[in-house]
């Protein structure tokens, strides 16, 4: 994962504050440079229409992109020093322009949205503490505190080979009557890290509408309750 998307995955960037960090509007995108290290080096931000991020790091002694910070095997306390100080550039940037959001995709957050106000539940996150897992939010029944949501952000290949973007899903619980029916439709796939026979995992990039995944969730709290 880049630098970037690690800082800025459960961000919405805000215009105005943007302009006032220094953003320039270059058409449809922003534009920022900004100076770190004491000078040494360049920070090239650009951010689109809808809000994705990508980032340039110059060389002041070379004006070219210094590419060994995103080079893995590139390891030397130097490039580590570099890379931390960007990071840290970054986290500033994200501090006074962008929003919080919990989840990645848009339309997670709708559907975090849409389980609170049903059922007055918000997610926590109890794999925090491992790197990997730190994002998975879980959505839980007051009483007997079970799962009935568990909105992920994984490679798509773990649902269908060979795509490798990430995605959140959200995985879900189903009569078991219906998996087979349910995973013929786009969008919807066994489940991911769970009993196939009984869960689901729904692709949360608008394949499938609000309305229905919604449905699917509904269905959901009430097996688990």
């Amino acid at each position: 994962m880049e630098i970037e998307d690690k800082v800025f995955a459960r961000k919405r960037w805000r215009k105005e504050s943007m302009l006032d960090c220094g953003f320039q509007e270059a058409g449809h995108d922003f534009l920022l440079e900004k100076d770190f290290m004491d000078g040494d080096f360049k920070a090239v931000l650009k951010v689109s229409a809808q809000g994705a991020v990508s980032g340039q790091v110059i060389d002041a002694m070379t004006g070219e992109e210094y590419d060994q910070l995103r080079r893995p095997e590139a390891n030397g306390a130097y490039v580590n020093m570099v890379r931390t100080a960007y990071e840290e550039l970054l986290l500033e940037i994200a501090g006074a322009c962008c929003a919080d959001v919990l989840f990645t995709s848009d339309q997670a957050n709708r559907l975090a949205d849409r389980i609170a106000e049903a059922f007055g539940i918000s997610p926590d996150y109890p794999f925090v503490h491992t790197a990997r897992y730190q994002d998975y939010g879980v959505f839980r029944h007051w009483r007997n505190r079970k799962w009935f949501a568990l909105i992920m952000n994984v490679k798509r290949s773990v649902l269908e080979a060979g795509r490798d973007e990430m995605v959140d899903i959200v995985n879900l619980k189903i009569h078991p009557e219906e998996g087979e029916s349910l995973c013929r439709l786009p969008g919807i796939y066994p489940a991911y890290h769970m009993n196939h026979k009984t869960w689901i995992s729904v692709l949360l990039d608008d394949t499938v509408d609000d309305d229905r995944v919604m449905s699917l969730v509904k269905t959901s709290f009430d097996l688990t309750k």
